[in-house]
């Protein structure tokens, strides 16, 4: 199976709500500075929506957002633009760019350190359900290339995988390592 559209989300350290105003101003001004690899091309504001998508910063090839689905706050990386190279590279991609982000939202001063990481949960999905459709086949097929993945990404210290089983929802695995780690330890280990 060739894996595209990958999705990446870090999962937020967190205590009740998160206000997600902060985001809109922080996203324009990064659209403004376009100090990154890619094309920046809009903000899209749903923090009105119940367990949403949040605050999108939408790009050429990939949108970055914070978001609140299913009531799990998390930063969100979504792949929109084929990525040649392995599943691994991608999956590899993926991860890269989710973690820039998230150490990103983490140091910026606007922020006040109200959007870190919890050092443990990530969650993968794919946002394809022609090419992942939520089944069982689907997660055997991923397994052999999410396993080396992730022993490489927590540096071997373990993990737990659950999946949504739904039909209804993308192809996803919440992964929760045994050790806690920085964003920035993370992206050493890619």
């Amino acid at each position: 199976m060739v894996l595209q559209h990958i999705n990446v989300k870090l999962l937020l350290d967190h205590s009740g709500q998160i206000d997600f105003e902060p985001l809109v101003p922080v996203f324009h001004a990064w659209i403004q500075e376009q100090g990154r690899d890619e094309l920046l091309l809009d903000v899209a504001d749903y923090r009105h929506v119940h367990a949403g998508p949040g605050v999108i910063l939408i790009g050429l090839e990939a949108n970055y957002s914070v978001d609140n689905s299913g009531n799990r706050p998390g930063v969100r990386y979504n792949r929109k633009a084929a990525f040649d190279g392995s599943n691994q590279d991608r999956l590899k991609q993926a991860a890269a760019a989710a973690l820039k982000v998230c150490r990103r939202l983490e140091s910026d001063p606007r922020l006040n350190s109200k959007f870190r990481f919890n050092g443990r949960e990530i969650e993968i999905s794919i946002n394809d359900r022609l090419l992942a459709p939520n089944t069982a086949q689907t997660r055997d097929a991923i397994q052999p290339e999410l396993s080396p993945f992730l022993d490489r990404l927590f540096s071997g210290a373990g993990f737990d995988l659950s999946y949504d089983e739904s039909r209804r929802n993308l192809f996803s695995v919440l992964v929760k390592s045994h050790g806690t780690f920085s964003a920035e330890e993370l992206m050493k280990n890619l």
